[in-house]
């Protein structure tokens, strides 16, 4: 029935504003009864009675008091929500921050003033541990459908305990609540999808949550340091999935890296562009293991050489996240692999041959003997002038990328689509002693030369991460050792 002079519109506008879920009893009701009776003196009261059907009896009642009583009389398999506990849990879910007070047996059993609005300093820590006394979700948790993420509710109300949308899904370890004068109390499920208002609450609450972090990890450091060691896997998550070069940019400087010249702390990628070398116009990384590996990496050489300060990547996936970042405050993020192959790109080495390494004739003689020896295996034999104390390295165009591969998708390709997709380049040192006995092997004793030749580019491999399974090498390494030692 319509109210004289409701269109249709408004009679829209009408669902959720009284009587808020009153229709959702029939759900675990047989019948509802509501008995009413007005202030004004002299009013009747009256008995509505339904059960859901459709239609609904309106009839004078006596005894009744002034205001509003509901009556549910539970279906036999809904009888848990005559349960106190339950109840208590229901109001505490959904209605624990309405405005007025909610009494259960005589007991009130909401909170009433909703934490989020009151001033911070007046939260106490107890009530602030209740708030969120769910704690940390583990990984497993978080990267599956959990009763995590952000509450949404309007004017008090709770409209949805987990909003999806509400926030990016690298987010998803944030726990809290959105509460919006603005959300119609009937917002439906497309509505939470496409909705404009929702999609402004996600750029607000996504820049609001970077805002906060990046103020906690300039006031309280060692705080921040703790969070980002649990947190820090979603953020780098953060700037492998958004599509906004800014937000990207916003994340990276909550980052954190030990470097070449920082050991027992990590430095956000600001501080490593405020401390760079005058003229240097590139940040550089290294993916490795740890930190001992790091600084023995044949690709770090020269940069150490020259004191430039390189981040240290010690967890799986930095460097693809660093390579899907690309830039950071105009500045080109470099891997020292890719900065190897580019600069001898640029230079002639062998054209710069030092003190102690072979001669130029001997080169010209060693590299196309290599090169046929790994046929299938190398697309280019060079020298390098980058090395000091390695005799050689693999340098593919895109380490990060080609490390990412082999690791994932290479276990059912033949060694022979491997190499021709990975195209290694191989460079090796000409005045090391093993590149200068190798010489002398092929005039000497081909086979060895040939036995050292592959075992130099396997450990090339591997120093590069380039093998999956290292212990596949053993065989060629025992053929190689045996070989040696029948000299002795």
């Amino acid at each position: 029935v319509k109210e004289k002079g409701t269109t249709t519109e408004n009679a829209q506008n009408i669902i959720g504003q009284f009587g808020v879920g009153f229709y959702s009893a029939f759900m675990v009701a047989d019948r509802v009864d509501v008995y009413t009776k007005s202030s004004k003196i002299d009013s009747c009261g009256y008995k509505w009675t339904s059960d859901g059907s459709g239609n609904f009896e309106i009839q004078e009642a006596e005894n009744v008091r002034v205001g509003t009583k509901i009556v549910i009389h539970l279906k036999a398999d809904c009888r848990e929500f005559s349960d106190e506990d339950r109840i208590r849990e229901v109001i505490r879910k959904y209605s624990n921050f309405v405005g007025s007070p909610i009494y259960l047996n005589g007991k009130q059993a909401n909170q009433i003033q909703p934490i989020w609005l009151m001033e911070p300093k007046d939260v106490t820590q107890d009530q602030h541990n209740e708030f969120y006394r769910f704690g940390k979700p583990g990984l497993f948790e978080m990267s599956r459908d959990s009763d995590v993420g952000v509450a949404l509710y309007t004017r008090k109300v709770l409209i949805q305990s987990k909003t999806e949308n509400l926030l990016p899904k690298w987010l998803r370890f944030i726990k809290g609540v959105v509460d919006s004068e603005d959300i119609p109390l009937n917002l439906s499920r497309e509505l939470l999808q496409n909705s404009a208002l929702i999609r402004k609450l996600r750029t607000v609450l996504t820049n609001r949550v970077l805002r906060f972090l990046h103020d906690r990890s300039t006031k309280d450091p060692e705080n921040y340091d703790k969070f980002y060691k649990d947190y820090g896997l979603f953020l780098k998550e953060g700037i492998v999935t958004s599509q906004e070069p800014n937000e990207k940019e916003e994340i990276a400087k909550l980052l954190r890296f030990e470097t070449s010249k920082q050991e027992d702390k990590r430095i956000s990628l600001p501080e490593y562009c405020n401390q760079q070398q005058e003229g240097q116009k590139d940040i550089y990384y290294l993916a490795a293991p740890n930190r001992t590996l790091a600084e023995a990496s044949p690709y770090y050489e020269s940069l150490k050489k020259k004191g430039i300060e390189v981040l240290f990547c010690y967890e799986a996936y930095d460097e693809l996240v660093l390579m899907q970042l690309g830039q950071f405050l105009g500045k080109n993020l470099v891997s020292v692999e890719k900065e190897m192959r580019r600069s001898e790109k640029s230079e002639d080495s062998s054209d710069q041959l030092i003190e102690g390494s072979l001669l130029k004739t001997q080169i010209d003689e060693l590299i196309p003997w290599i090169k046929q020896k790994l046929t299938g295996k190398v697309t280019n034999v060079k020298t390098t002038t980058k090395l000091d104390s390695h005799p050689c390295v693999v340098t593919v165009e895109e380490m990060a990328a080609a490390r990412h591969f082999i690791k994932t998708q290479s276990h059912n390709m033949s060694e022979e689509n491997r190499y021709a997709l990975l195209q290694p380049q191989l460079e090796i040192n000409p005045k090391h002693p093993i590149v200068k006995k190798l010489f002398k092997l092929t005039q000497s004793d081909p086979e060895l030369a040939e036995l050292l030749a592959k075992q130099l580019f396997s450990n090339a491999m591997v120093g590069a991460g380039l093998v999956d399974d290292p212990r596949m090498l053993l065989t060629s390494m025992n053929e190689l050792l045996e070989k040696v030692l029948d000299k002795h």
